[in-house]
């Protein structure tokens, strides 16, 4: 019967650490760069038959880092609660690189600015999430809370929660963002209401709400840049 080899006995130009040691790690496929996470496979599995059946689900790319939950991921033959977890953490990893990369060029007039420095922090959520971000007199980002996890519902949002944290850390100016799971980031009727609600309180306060940015997939609405703001 035919067998797979095992890694190490591999040509060495086809050992994911030998390879990246030679040619450096541009070279190395999803699926190999995934295996050397893994490190090891098991009976009758390599390390990186374990990532190409990773790669092979759902997305059918390295998004299944993000989209896959630990119970799905250790539900694959061969990746137990260990190998879940440290995949879990390369994909949290992955997020706060992208925004750290980012925070710099956040800018309170500048809805891309914003909407770049979250959207992998929100694009992979499969719930909404309602987040308020803070900025000074000097319009530099000073913090940033989730207020809510679920449908972003008029209702359901309080502006004493939204005002409380924003003066207690000194904010003059706030922007709310959310995230569609749909990925289709168009506004609903209670978007608008959420909207409007907080733009009216916030104003009676003192502080002004600057935007409400919608976050989709690699896309985003701005309610400023589309004058839906009083």
């Amino acid at each position: 019967m035919d067998r797979h080899l095992t890694v190490k006995e591999l040509p060495e130009s086809e050992k994911p650490y030998e390879k990246c040691l030679q040619y450096g790690t541009e070279r190395l496929s999803d699926a190999e760069l995934l295996a050397v996470i893994i490190r090891t496979g098991t009976a009758g599995k390599r390390s990186i038959d374990l990532a190409q059946e990773i790669l092979s689900v759902r997305e059918k790319n390295l998004l299944n880092l993000h989209r896959l939950s630990l119970k799905e991921l250790m539900e694959i033959p061969g990746i137990g609660t260990v190998k879940a977890v440290q995949l879990k953490c390369l994909a949290e990893i992955t997020k706060r690189m992208a925004k750290a990369t980012r925070i710099r060029s956040v800018a309170l007039n500048s809805a891309w600015s914003v909407a770049s420095y979250y959207m992998e922090e929100l694009r992979h959520e499969d719930r909404e999430k309602l987040m308020l971000c803070m900025f000074d007199s000097k319009s530099i980002l000073i913090g940033e809370e989730i207020i809510s996890i679920g449908t972003v519902n008029a209702s359901l949002v309080s502006p004493r929660e939204i005002f409380i944290r924003a003066l207690s850390n000194q904010a003059v100016c706030i922007i709310l963002l959310h995230n569609h799971p749909s990925g289709f980031p168009l506004p609903s009727v209670q978007d608008k209401l959420v909207t409007r609600k907080i733009q009216e309180c916030g104003e009676l306060l003192g502080v002004h709400l600057s935007d409400h940015i919608i976050i989709g997939d690699n896309q985003y609405f701005s309610f400023k840049e589309e004058n839906l703001l009083l």
